[in-house]
């Protein structure tokens, strides 16, 4: 790669409130180390060597915003005082090293493996054995006040930031979709319905961290699924999602 070809690359990145070096980003993905017996010092090393290596903004694996939401019964959450104080390290080591770093909040809906997951509707994945109840109204609710708490204690931490995961078929794009959201409430029907729940949530996350913090959403630009969002939609919520208060849209394909 020339030094010309992409001249924007390593160039800064002013963000208002704060400004990256350059616009190198590492997205997030499950290392593994999420769930490091040890604690997450592992995890913490891990990033802190790319941190080393120049990479801007860094985003960890997704870490459930409660224990419903996690990925399988029992896996790491950012729900409690306790999770926060295990999470210092993380943002402390790669901070050392020069580097900044967001944290990935996830509720895996009908994606969960567990027995109580919970999702729009009641539909079963089929890369899971266990069929998901309804979210009733005030669970919705409840959800979106998760992902505050989650985002709030991620910037006691010591995070730069957050991702608020809303692709590759977890809890949010499952709500968008209508293959997965056949609700008849005001959660669900049509578009506006079925895209409150991120806007929502997305709002309440900005309103929990203040203006002075990274909120990034991973939004799914193709679902590769049958009765997934159309191109239409996909602009409709990114723009809502701005206009909610992210501070940037990451992007993700298929379920």
């Amino acid at each position: 790669m020339t030094a010309t070809a992409y001249p924007h690359l390593l160039s800064p990145l002013d963000l208002g409130f704060v400004s990256l070096p350059n616009r190198a980003m590492m997205g997030s993905m499950h290392t593994g180390l999420e769930e490091h017996p040890k604690g997450l010092g592992a995890m913490a090393d891990y990033f802190a060597a790319r941190a080393r290596g120049g990479t801007a903004l860094m985003v960890t694996g997704g870490f459930g915003v409660s224990a419903t939401g996690a990925l399988a019964l029992g896996t790491r959450t950012m729900a409690s005082e306790k999770d926060m104080d295990m999470h210092r390290v993380v943002p402390e080591r790669v901070h050392a090293a020069g580097g900044r770093i967001a944290l990935q909040l996830i509720h895996a809906g009908r994606y969960a493996y567990n027995p109580k997951s919970a999702a729009p509707s009641a539909i079963q994945a089929p890369i899971n054995p266990f069929r998901p109840r309804a979210m009733s109204p005030e669970e919705v609710e409840q959800t979106i006040a998760d992902f505050a708490h989650a985002a709030a204690l991620a910037r006691q931490a010591g995070y730069d930031g957050v991702e608020i995961m809303g692709s590759e078929g977890y809890l949010l794009n499952q709500w968008l979709a209508a293959r997965t959201n056949q609700r008849d409430d005001a959660w669900g029907g049509d578009f506006e319905r079925r895209m409150r729940l991120p806007v929502a949530i997305v709002r309440r996350v900005r309103q929990a961290v203040g203006p002075d913090f990274i909120v990034i959403y991973r939004e799914s630009m193709l679902d590769l699924v049958t009765d997934g969002s159309t191109g239409e939609e996909i602009v409709t919520l990114a723009r809502a999602i701005a206009s909610a208060g992210a501070t940037m849209i990451n992007t993700g394909i298929g379920w």
